[in-house]
């Protein structure tokens, strides 16, 4: 028993250790996007609406179909009765029972209403493809989100990386110095002055740390798992520098979420203007049925009674005089199709705008990653120059500290000009609808 019980916590804690490799181990942009559109709340969320659209889309709630009710009924009463008859006499009866039952089915079907029931349909149709819309911009929404998080990791996890190579370049000079002092080429303020700078860069390398674990809860809390798992991301940030503005705009004007999202409502607006208008127009029903109904009264002229058929008939209806409304309605509805008109114009505009924008911060980022990565290069040269020739002791220490501050400056522009190109490709590619990443 004893030996199953250690066996049972070795396994708990092989269990526990796999979860933490795992938690631990490298995460994919796929990954994390895969797991973001399975977990995310809001996509949830509007996926439920875009159920509740769909199972609304149907001839039934348009008012094609007809409805069908049954009904049954039975009652009765216990009465003391006392009849006076015409010749004076009196009859007193006492306890009488009377019972009464009924049952039966109604069927009515609305064949004629303005055609107003075709418009319904069609307009809970429309409503189904703005959920459909609507569910494509979140998940869009959160595949930026989610990218943008991701990048944000990388850039942190980046500058940890390089904080950490000045930290071992302010270590050696650190060393150096308390070398060149102990054998008497040295001096007291250069260990001093490279112990400050080794603080001081300790103190950015473990600021860098902090800021990368925050935007690793960032990116947890997008898509949606626990909070503390920490990871490592993939190390190299693919740019699309084929990005064309002609196609864009094309792309934009077919697939943009919040374009389609009023297209679709100036149409539902057109469809609520032709449903007020088959207000007009009479309603005219059928309606049918079967019913059985039985009775009994002992003090009535008939005893019992029994009763059973079928009913049916016809209903039309006509509206007259509303004291205008229906003219006010057909006025509003114009109304509102002109806000949807207006609104889809505007949309359209605000889009553009926000394309132009965003393109020509693209083209500009790439020119800057051009620049700053050849800055890359030249500072680490310059650092490796600098530093051999410190070893040496033909520069002072100064100098060295500035072609560190150049280097480690060199590689933070280079990682936000990688970065914001990246995050303007991602912003053009949700404006135009064709963000995807596989």
């Amino acid at each position: 028993m004893k030996f199953k019980k250690i066996l049972f916590s070795l396994l708990l804690m092989l269990i526990f250790l796999a979860q933490e490799s795992i938690a631990q181990g490298k995460l994919t942009l796929q990954e994390a996007i895969a797991a973001a559109l399975q977990n995310n709340f809001d996509i949830k969320l509007v996926n439920n609406d875009l159920q509740i659209a769909k199972n609304n889309a149907n001839p039934g709630n348009a008012g094609f179909l007809p409805s069908l009710d049954g009904t049954f009924t039975e009652g009765g009463s216990r009465q003391n009765t006392t009849r006076t008859q015409s010749t004076g006499a009196e009859q007193t009866i006492n306890g009488v029972r009377n019972t009464n039952m009924s049952y039966g089915v109604a069927l009515d079907w609305t064949i004629f209403d303005g055609l107003q029931m075709f418009t319904n349909y069609e307009r809970l149709k429309e409503l189904q493809k703005l959920g459909e819309v609507t569910s494509k911009a979140t998940i869009l929404t959160t595949i930026s989100n989610v990218v943008n998080a991701y990048y944000t990791v990388l850039k942190q996890q980046e500058l940890v990386i390089a904080r950490d190579s000045a930290l071992d370049v302010s270590q050696l000079r650190l060393r150096i110095a308390n070398n060149k002092l102990a054998i008497g080429r040295g001096s007291k303020l250069d260990v001093l002055t490279a112990t400050v700078d080794y603080n001081t860069d300790t103190t950015a390398y473990l600021q860098e740390k902090n800021l990368l674990k925050n935007s690793m809860v960032s990116l947890n809390q997008v898509m949606a798992r626990d909070l503390n798992l920490e990871f490592t991301v993939e190390e190299k940030i693919d740019i699309d520098t084929q990005l064309n503005y002609a196609t864009l705009a094309g792309q934009m004007e077919q697939l943009n979420p919040d374009l389609q999202n009023a297209f679709i409502s100036k149409k539902i607006a057109e469809l609520e203007l032709k449903s007020v208008k088959g207000q007009r127009y009479p309603v005219v029903a059928v309606n049918g049925g079967y019913e059985y109904q039985r009775s009994a009264s002992p003090t009535g002229f008939n005893t019992r009674q029994k009763a059973n058929g079928l009913t049916y008939g016809l209903t039309a209806s006509l509206n007259l005089f509303n004291g205008f409304l229906q003219r006010q309605n057909e006025r509003n509805a114009k109304v509102m199709i002109n806000s949807s008109e207006l609104t889809l114009e505007k949309t359209r505009q605000d889009l553009q705008a926000q394309l132009i924008s965003a393109y020509k911060n693209y083209t500009t980022n790439l020119d800057l990653l051009k620049i700053e990565n050849n800055n890359v290069d030249v500072a680490k040269q310059s650092l490796d120059i600098t530093l051999e020739k410190y070893r040496l002791g033909s520069i002072a220490p100064l100098e060295l500290r500035e072609a560190q501050r150049n280097s480690i400056d060199a590689v933070a522009r280079f990682l936000e000009a990688q970065y914001q190109a990246k995050l303007t490709e991602i912003i053009l590619k949700e404006i135009s609808g064709t963000l995807n990443v596989q």
